[in-house]
């Protein structure tokens, strides 16, 4: 068993005063730390029994791929608006200070398909809650949510009521 909080860098004070920011690159550079956690989120994919596996841009994509490729099952990237080549659904959602919008493309999720929501760190919740909405609007299922990291104090699980999601590191 390998302890994953060993692998992520504490950077004090980014990208403002006062902020702790949890710096996952030297998890992704160590190839035995981040095939483990790839591989606990796999494992807990396969009990969810998932078709298709999404995150929002660009930590979602870097978590998300190589698990839907050991599930050998499909990749749907949600991207910021604009993003996207061909036709999209988006959804507003809110931000600290003002909004933001996300899009997936209309075709990336089939109606029943049971889908996992993957990023790399769960904080206020709200890319989360979007992202749901996304898949809910395609007429995916979301079997569940995965995290490398809970921020717990920031409450996102609040907004993941409902829903099943597994964090491999809570700070």
């Amino acid at each position: 068993m390998i302890d994953l909080k060993n692998y992520v860098a504490r950077v004090d004070n980014y990208p403002s005063e006062g902020i702790i920011f949890r710096d996952i690159t030297p998890l992704m550079a160590d190839g035995p730390a981040f095939s483990y956690a790839t591989q606990q989120i796999v494992d807990y994919a396969k009990d969810l029994q998932v078709n298709v596996v999404t995150g929002p841009e660009a930590r979602g994509f870097i978590v998300g791929c190589p698990v839907a490729y050991a599930l050998e099952i499909g990749f749907a990237p949600v991207r910021k608006r604009g993003k996207l080549p061909r036709e999209v659904i988006e959804v507003e959602y809110d931000l600290e200070y003002g909004t933001d919008i996300l899009a997936i493309h209309k075709d990336a999720i089939q109606p029943g398909q049971r889908v996992l929501i993957i990023d790399d760190l769960l904080a206020t919740g709200g890319t989360m809650k979007a992202t749901i909405e996304l898949v809910e609007k395609l007429g995916g299922i979301v079997a569940g949510c995965a995290f490398l990291i809970e921020l717990v104090d920031l409450n996102g699980k609040d907004k993941l009521k409902g829903y099943q999601y597994k964090a491999l590191m809570k700070y």
